[in-house]
């Protein structure tokens, strides 16, 4: 496949068959993502591999923060909202979180993360090219304290971009975008 046909079928994947990821498969898409641009070479990104109890620990976190989002105090909405939490995250074949070292600088942290965004397309990339879909997601968890704490990230040095849910699709979704021509400006 071509890097244009790679970059223009790549979709979002919310529905995975439940095959877990070889370490060496998510290994060789890592080392494509620190090819990705980097100004002044700080190479800011971490990576962060997620399976097994650590999962299912990042799940129980999830599942209060879904819990804590529900506009209910009726037990049953409270419950519903608790298992599907849980199941979101255990369900993910793999999880890979990705983090960017911080800067005092504000100019380098803001390149530094847009690294870090480029470094996170490079591996949705080669990963879509092995026939293995991912949704990148921003949620809450990125951010709350107990699984900062359970992926031994010191937020006082880093911060977690994203995580990537990764496995074999289970369905690929379709997509469509608005072209490149009619959001252009061209300028002589």
């Amino acid at each position: 496949m071509s890097i244009v046909q790679t970059i223009r079928n790549r979709r979002s994947v919310y529905d995975f068959n439940p095959e877990s990821l070889t370490n060496e498969t998510v290994a060789a898409i890592l080392e494509c993502a620190v090819w990705a641009p980097n100004h002044k070479s700080t190479e800011p990104w971490r990576f962060l591999v997620v399976n097994g109890n650590k999962k299912k620990k990042l799940a129980d976190v999830y599942r209060k923060i879904q819990v804590g989002k529900t506009k209910s105090d009726d037990p049953a909405v409270l419950e519903i909202a608790s298992r599907k939490g849980y199941e979101k995250l255990v369900s993910k074949p793999t999880i890979i979180g990705i983090t960017c070292l911080k800067s005092d600088d504000a100019f380098r942290a803001r390149e530094d993360y847009a690294s870090v965004s480029c470094a996170i397309h490079n591996i949705t990339l080669a990963a879509w090219e092995q026939g293995i879909g991912m949704q990148w997601s921003t949620s809450a968890l990125t951010t709350h304290p107990e699984a900062t704490n359970i992926l031994k990230v010191d937020t006082a040095k880093e911060e977690i971009v994203g995580f990537l849910y990764a496995g074999y699709p289970a369905a690929v979704p379709d997509q469509t975008r608005i072209p490149a021509s009619k959001l252009t400006t061209w300028f002589e």
